[in-house]
């Protein structure tokens, strides 16, 4: 569950937030999805947006009005807008024209795959926004101390961001413990395990791989600013198995309050015919996930 502490870890850090688009339906679940995007906005210091795409009417006013005035950060700086049109099209449109950093979604866990709105607009707009995406699975009514974030250790363009992005929230969230997964392909080791010989060999090649992993995620900690180390327990996992599939099952068993990805590189009509890796995590969410993009 992701929940902000009473006062930032740090202070002093980079902003990598400074604004923040709520796209909101009027759901059984949109008080708490509303608490808790004030709590994330308050925290990261960013301008709130909230969006609904639909008709505005009094009745919708008065009930969003009502719980902004429920929130615990009087102070925040907070714009309500109204659009009618495709929700996938004017969310994406939105984010885009009013630059913002981090779009923050209530999403359903284990329910036909992936739902929000009509569907499948949450993992559509996962992939076409320009900015990080936070799905919220288990919005909190009150403050519950973050303990764990895990992030992924992937060898990619954009896991240094990735790790980066997930040691700044963790600061935030006064979290205790980071945990960088590496996960590692299977047919990487290349060995048909047959006898005690080609047993041994394969662990030999494991132990090669994970001492590889490690060295690179190491070298990306260590090039990091120490006001966002410093004060975390950092531990890195070697997991051998199906990309994104791997990751998600380790956060569900560790019960991390976090999960942090990069965003998938776009490759065209390679998007359409295979799923990515993060598709696996999108179809049964762990927990509380932060897709981290570079915007454009």
């Amino acid at each position: 569950m992701l929940s902000w502490n009473a006062q930032p870890y740090i202070t002093h850090l980079i902003k990598l937030y400074k604004s923040i688009l709520f796209g909101f339906a009027f759901s059984p679940s949109l008080r708490i999805n509303i608490l808790e995007t004030t709590r994330i906005a308050n925290f990261l210091d960013c301008k709130l947006i909230l969006l609904h795409v639909g008709t505005k009417t009094p009745a919708k006013s008065e009930k969003i009005n009502t719980i902004i005035s429920q929130t615990e950060h009087a102070n925040l700086s907070i714009t309500i807008l109204w659009e009618e049109g495709n929700p996938e099209s004017v969310i994406t449109e939105a984010c885009l024209n009013l630059k913002i950093d981090l779009l923050i979604l209530g999403a359903l866990q284990r329910e036909n795959k992936f739902q929000f709105y009509l569907g499948s607009i949450a993992r559509k707009l996962t992939r076409k926004v320009n900015c990080s995406v936070l799905l919220l699975i288990k919005p909190s009514d009150k403050r519950v101390p973050c303990k764990h974030v895990v992030v992924n250790g992937l060898d990619a363009p954009e896991t240094a961001m990735a790790i980066e992005h997930a040691f700044y929230f963790s600061n935030l969230l006064g979290a205790q413990q980071i945990t960088i997964v590496e996960e590692i392909l299977t047919k990487e080791i290349q060995v048909t395990v047959e006898d005690d010989r080609s047993l041994k060999k394969a662990n030999i090649i494991k132990q090669r791989l994970r001492q590889r992993e490690e060295s690179r995620v190491k070298n990306i900690v260590e090039a990091l600013p120490v006001d966002i180390t410093k004060n975390l327990k950092v531990k890195t996992q070697s997991i051998f198995g199906k990309r994104g599939y791997s990751i998600g099952h380790y956060a569900e068993v560790v019960r991390a309050d976090l999960l942090v990805l990069n965003a998938p590189v776009k490759s065209g009509i390679w998007d359409r015919i295979f799923p990515h890796d993060i598709e696996y995590i999108l179809s049964d969410l762990p927990t509380d996930l932060l897709i981290v993009r570079k915007q454009i």
